[in-house]
Formats: C-alpha cells, sequence, structure tokens
C-alpha cells in the first residue's frame, strides 16, 4: 500500500511538472464539476496528532486556504455552488468548504481564518451537545485514553470488567474504548450518565477533568457562538440532532426535525441542506429527506459533482492532516479525482 501511495504521488508530480493540473484546471471538463471540501476539527492543543485524520492543526488549514487562492479557484457558497452546477454554469475550479459538527474549536480557530480569507463556508451542525455543554462521549473517551499513553487502565473502576489496560499499546486503548461504549450501550446511560463515566475516567487517569471541561475541548459551540457564526456569514446547516442515522423512519424524521428547529430558531435562516452523520449514506433515506424538504445531502465519498449527480449523494472530500500538498492540489485541479470516482449507491 505504502509503495502504492508513493507511487502515485510520484505521479502527480510528474503531471504537475508537465503542465496537466494547468491544462486540466482550467479546461472545459474540470469546470464542469464541482469540489466540495470537507474539514471537521482544528486543533486547540494536540488534538491532530491524536487523531489526523479528523484534525488539522490551524497552519495546516491556513496553508490550504493559501493553496486554494493561489490555484485560482473560485470559492462559493453551498447554494451558489450546487446552483452553477445543476444549471451548467459553474466558473473555473470550483470549490465548496464545507466542516462538520460544530465543535468550539472550528469557533476559535477556524472561523477567524474563513473571515481572513473571505471565503464562504458551511457549518454542517449537530445540535444535542451544543444544548447539552459537555465533551462528546466517544471522542473525549478516546482523547483522554490516548492522553494517559503509559498508563495502566483498571477498568473494574468504571465497567464491570475485571482487568488491566496497557494505555500505551493502540490496540489496547481502543479495546479499551470498545467495552467503555459497550458498557454506556447496555447500560443506556443517559447524556449526564455518560459525562459521569468520563469523570470517572478521568479521575482514575488522574487527569483534571474540570480543567479539560473548562478548555472546551471536543466540546460543540454554544447556542450564542452559532448565533454569533451565522451572523458573521457562516451557512449553518443539517447534520441531525444527536449525529446518527436511526434505522428506524420515525427516529430519523425526528432527528432532522430537532436538528432544524434549533438552528433556525438560533440564525433565523432556513437550514435545507444535509450532510450524512459517519457518511452513512443510502438510496433508503432519499423519500424521509425528500418529505423533509431537504434540497442536498453529501457524503464522504471522494469526487467532483457533475450535473448527472443526484443532490442526494453528493461526493465531498474530506481533508486531513496526512494529505500531501500534491495530492491536495491535484483534487483542487480535478487530477487526483480521475480514476478514482466510485459508485455512491448503496442499496
Amino acid at each position: 500500500m505504502r509503495t502504492l501511495t508513493k507511487i502515485k504521488r510520484n505521479l502527480l508530480r510528474a503531471s504537475k511538472s508537465l503542465g496537466s493540473f494547468e491544462l486540466i484546471g482550467n479546461g472545459g471538463w474540470r469546470q464542469n464539476r464541482l469540489l466540495i471540501l470537507g474539514y471537521h476539527g482544528v486543533s486547540m492543543t494536540d488534538e491532530h496528532i491524536w487523531n489526523p485524520g479528523l484534525y488539522v492543526a490551524p497552519e495546516f488549514l491556513r496553508r490550504r486556504f493559501e493553496i486554494i487562492k493561489e490555484s485560482g479557484c473560485t470559492v462559493l457558497s453551498l447554494d451558489e455552488g450546487l446552483e452553477h452546477l445543476y444549471a451548467g454554469t459553474l466558473p473555473p475550479k470550483a470549490v465548496v468548504i464545507t466542516f462538520d459538527d460544530g465543535a468550539y474549536d472550528f469557533y476559535v480557530r477556524a472561523v477567524p481564518l474563513i473571515k481572513e480569507f473571505e471565503f464562504p463556508a458551511t457549518l454542517y451542525l449537530t445540535t444535542f451537545y451544543a444544548q447539552y455543554g459537555k465533551p462528546v462521549f466517544d471522542v473525549a473517551l478516546s482523547y483522554l485514553l490516548w492522553t494517559a499513553k503509559g498508563k495502566t487502565l483498571d477498568l473494574s473502576t468504571l465497567i464491570e470488567r475485571s482487568e488491566y489496560v496497557d494505555l500505551d499499546r493502540a490496540i489496547e486503548r481502543h479495546r479499551a474504548i470498545s467495552l467503555i461504549m459497550d458498557h454506556a450501550t447496555v447500560n443506556k446511560l443517559s447524556a449526564d450518565g455518560k459525562n459521569e463515566l468520563l469523570e470517572s475516567l478521568a479521575e482514575e487517569l488522574q487527569i483534571d477533568y474540570s480543567g479539560f471541561c473548562q478548555r472546551r475541548v471536543l466540546q460543540l459551540m454554544n447556542l450564542n457562538e452559532i448565533a454569533d457564526i451565522s451572523q458573521a456569514g457562516i451557512d449553518v446547516q443539517l447534520h441531525t440532532h444527536r449525529h446518527r442515522v436511526p434505522e428506524d423512519e420515525g427516529q430519523f424524521k425526528l432527528e432532522i426535525e430537532t436538528n432544524r428547529r434549533i438552528i433556525e430558531q438560533v440564525t433565523n435562516k432556513k437550514a435545507d441542506h444535509f450532510c450524512y452523520p459517519n457518511g452513512e449514506h443510502n438510496t433508503r433515506l432519499f423519500s424521509q429527506l425528500s418529505s423533509a424538504d431537504v434540497v442536498s445531502a453529501t457524503t464522504t465519498v471522494p469526487g467532483l459533482a457533475t450535473r448527472d449527480t443526484h443532490p442526494y449523494l453528493l461526493p465531498r472530500f474530506v481533508d486531513g492532516s496526512s494529505l500531501p500538498e500534491i495530492e491536495f492540489e491535484g483534487w483542487l485541479t480535478g487530477v487526483s479525482h480521475l480514476g478514482t470516482y466510485k459508485n455512491l449507491i448503496k442499496n
């Protein structure tokens, strides 16, 4: 796999040196396609080291924005991008920038950069933890265990499991996460119950949980902060209330309705674009999205959208810390898309 990745990157460098990036990027083929970029978190401290797939450092995001500008891309709002896409009137190298979830780090790290570069951007917001105001359970659990590397965890202090876990080993940390998550699910822990479990974990690991909460790492923006970014021009859209896609149609409908109600009450703006949590897209959801008057839905399948793309199966390239600049440039020009696009339909 590493050899294939190295070959791919060498080919991209060769393509750029031969002028293919410029030729394809400025041609009609690319102009008929829309690139939707996706980001999750922007580190407040060391989150990009803990999870480079989900988090980027602020300086990393700044450099990405610089490359977008240097590449001559036209950054559009989501509404504009989709309107021009389906009308066949996209400008050269059209790009839409999106962020998921709505963590506090978006407010303090990403928004200042978005304002500085004067880029339109969309935030797909999940709303439960925005109201609850505590660390998001599953990601906070993973992060706390990661920060405790070198220690040993006695699981019996937390769950009905009498064993010790060596937190220096990634495979052991993942096993501990799975066991603790299973415990929370089986016991149907409430949000308060999950937070108490995190507090007990921090105490066992000798981590200052109160200080962790005060720093608001792995917490969502509160409602006032969401209103603030909306007034500043950030487009706030749907991502479900609890970041999940229930199998039950009624529960899924409730997720959308609750998510929309909170967003529209806070922003006084329409929320009709959707992003599938965890990329869990499926054609069975189309009728429910349509009945909820959802205009579009983005996936996490990399690719460029065309006029033939179903609006509920919009491809999106999710950028991350481990992606080198040459590949990012390849996506902006469309070169990285060629030969990689996969069928989005899941039956």
